[in-house]
């Protein structure tokens, strides 16, 4: 018997909710799952290979979470590896704040021929937090899956200091002397503002890390559609500062509403830094990255970076460029809200409102320059502004001409693995440790010889990953970069 057209439409309708429900959860199942698999990964190991994983094993199962894990754990199992390794018990140091027994770093020196200040390897051993319930395997496990390693910090920044640790460990075997000392410093507190890590080595320890320049994290190389684009080396960075946005008010029942609400100012307020784009910036680092990325980007960005290079005020060419997420904040100073909290009971008008605002200044601005642009753009008095972080000075991330030495050994090293990409310096639009050590008076360089695609590690996010085979290309990058430059005598170039 067939069935009226109003039932053939109800059992549509049913029909179609049930596909959506079912597309729904297939779609969120998959989206716990990584989405690509990353080819190239080596299918037996090498010794060194093997040894370096069981370290970036230890180290990414060991909580190093701000608050819930620590540090100093992570630090003692690397010291374990030095001294069983031979290493003098002087030249091994866990070191930090005495009231906080889970932020302790680790500084461990290796012996060259006393040429030259030493070289420093640094990175950091803190995590960002990572909710279980979130995750679709434990955080804290790491997982090899299609062709990535899975686990909080196996990009940000485990897996470098596992390279380091690793090609330390093999020098010693190998019974490596180098021309200069060779300084490691695995740290805590990067992820929470420094303080506890670099910050204090700076300003208690600074004898045990003091060097010529740093290696650290923050440059890399580019991917798209599994090739190498080009490899960059960090020489500036942009510097986080937060605000707090606050809003006071007698408050009062929420039957009788008034115009004046606390939250519906502070919305008004952040809806107004949602809608101001501040005007590019461009200085010694980030001119001559738009340069050069021009001659192996895409065209439609390759004619906006030429332009962009030629007149910073090119409002067309900053609109195109500022369309792919990996270059629109290289352009200029960001400033996004991150948290609100408002109000105190469900029946009351709200007394306080207030909102974080984490901004990334370019290195050619200040924290009072953006407050200043921040109380002008809001344009109202009864929102108060205060700075946490940051102040007049911005030197640490300021622009620095890379180390000869250093650029000469990158770049032959890069045209040997890397099918001859260029070698471009950058600017971090993320902050690292290495601002401290500027303002310290110790030039510092992101470079790892660790490629990924664009966005593709998740740093900070769910499902954190590294390609298998980035892993072991930056591992034997940085055993040969890190011979190169420690062998080479001091003040001459790498040929």
């Amino acid at each position: 018997m067939s069935a009226s057209p109003r039932r053939s439409r109800t059992h549509l309708l049913r029909l179609a909710a049930v596909s959506a429900a079912v597309s729904a959860a297939t779609a969120s199942a998959l989206s716990a799952q990584p989405r690509m698999s990353a080819p190239g990964a080596p299918t037996t190991l090498t010794p060194q290979q093997a040894a370096a994983r069981a370290v970036y094993k230890e180290l990414v199962e060991i909580n190093t979470v701000d608050s819930v894990g620590s540090v100093t754990k992570a630090a003692e199992a690397m010291a374990a590896r030095f001294r069983a390794a031979g290493f003098a018990a002087a030249d091994i140091n866990i070191v930090g704040p005495a009231d906080k027994p889970t932020k302790q770093n680790l500084v461990v020196r290796y012996r060259g021929k006393g040429q030259g200040k030493p070289i420093l390897l640094l990175a950091h051993l803190d995590v960002v937090a990572a909710l279980r319930s979130d995750w679709p395997r434990d955080p804290f496990i790491l997982v090899e899956q299609d062709g990535f390693f899975l686990g909080r910090g196996t990009a940000d920044d485990k897996s470098m200091a596992s390279m380091f640790v690793a090609n330390l460990l093999r020098y010693k075997q190998e019974g490596y002397v180098p021309t200069r000392d060779l300084i490691l410093a695995l740290t805590a507190d990067e992820e929470g503002g420094g303080a506890n890590g670099v910050g204090w080595l700076i300003a208690n320890k600074k004898e045990l890390i003091d060097a010529e320049y740093a290696i650290n994290e923050g440059g890399g190389g580019t991917l798209v559609d599994d090739k190498p684009l080009f490899h960059s080396v960090q020489a500036a960075e942009k510097v986080p500062v937060n605000y707090t946005l606050t809003v006071l008010n007698t408050g009062g029942h929420s039957s009788v509403p008034r115009k004046d609400n606390a939250i519906y100012q502070l919305a008004n307020a952040i809806g107004k830094i949602e809608r101001y784009t501040f005007p590019v910036e461009l200085n010694d680092v980030s001119r001559p990255f738009f340069a050069q990325t021009a001659k192996v980007e895409m065209p439609s960005l390759a004619t906006a970076m030429k332009a962009i290079v030629a007149n910073p005020k090119d409002s067309v060419a900053a609109a195109a460029i500022s369309k792919d997420p990996r270059y629109a904040s290289m352009l200029r100073t960001s400033c996004v809200a991150t948290r609100l909290a408002a109000g105190h009971a469900d029946n009351a008008l709200p007394q306080t409102a207030t909102a974080n605002v984490n901004c990334r200044i370019a290195p050619t601005s200040t924290a009072d320059d953006v407050k200043i642009v921040l109380d002008r753009i809001i344009a109202d008095t009864g929102v108060k502004i205060t700075t946490r972080g940051g102040g007049k000075d911005n030197a640490g991330g300021k622009p620095s001409a890379i180390d000869p030495t250093l650029l000469a050994a990158t770049s032959a090293l890069t045209k040997k693995m890397f099918n001859d990409v260029p070698v471009i310096p950058t600017m971090s639009t993320g902050a690292t440790d290495g601002r401290f050590l500027r303002n310290a008076g110790i030039p510092t360089y992101g470079v790892s010889g660790i490629f990924s695609a664009s966005g593709e590690t998740n740093a900070h996010g769910r499902d954190e990953k590294l390609r298998v085979k980035s892993f072991y290309d930056g591992l034997d990058f940085l055993y040969e970069l890190v011979k190169q430059v420690a062998s080479a005598p001091p003040g001459k170039p790498v040929s």
